[in-house]
């Protein structure tokens, strides 16, 4: 496996990919640090996403069939796929509830319930991507020993609140513009 980074471009590939399932998905981990903050901020090993788990056969599929191999299944939880060009993308299959809000196995027979309001959509680099929201990913950096790169999500996670309580208040409102790297 040589591909140590997933980069900007392997990201929009990846998503261009995903949409043409017609199924709901939304970037987490460091690569949703970075669309919440308008830019990228570190490298970043593999893309994380979270998708409506109704389509978990038809989005394995599709990665299988344009060269995706598993290397970890920890079912029903995530599962890491590896692209010798795009790099390791990491998928969090969802339950969605009509409300909006979702379910994940914690893999232990308990689960991580996501509320409706963390999943939106934020303009990076001239594209809407869909995205797990700032009080999602805060959340999602806790409870867990972080490794170094998570202090840094952290840290760019609470400078981000910051200077968004300071906007308007409101912790899920993207922020105006890509443009604006505040």
């Amino acid at each position: 496996m040589s591909k140590e980074f997933v980069t900007k471009s392997d990201v929009f590939v990846i998503l261009d990919y995903l949409d043409t399932l017609g199924m709901r998905y939304w970037v987490d981990g460091g690569w949703g640090v970075d669309l919440l903050t308008a830019r990228q901020n570190r490298e970043h090993r593999d893309l994380d996403i979270d998708f409506d788990g109704a389509y978990f056969e038809q989005l394995l599929d599709l990665l299988e069939s344009i060269g995706y191999k598993i290397t970890t299944d920890w079912q029903p939880v995530r599962i890491e796929l590896y692209h010798e060009q795009f790099g390791f993308l990491d998928i969090h299959p969802l339950i969605m509830a009509a409300d909006g809000s979702a379910r994940q196995s914690d893999g232990k027979a308990g689960w991580y319930d996501f509320q409706a309001a963390w999943f939106t959509k934020v303009l990076f680099d001239g594209r809407m991507i869909p995205c797990i929201s700032l009080d999602g990913q805060l959340l999602f950096h806790s409870g867990y020993e972080l490794r170094e790169k998570d202090h840094f999500d952290l840290q760019t996670l609470n400078e981000l609140k910051k200077k968004r309580e300071k906007l308007n208040g409101n912790l899920n409102t993207p922020l105006p513009s890509a443009s604006d790297n505040l």
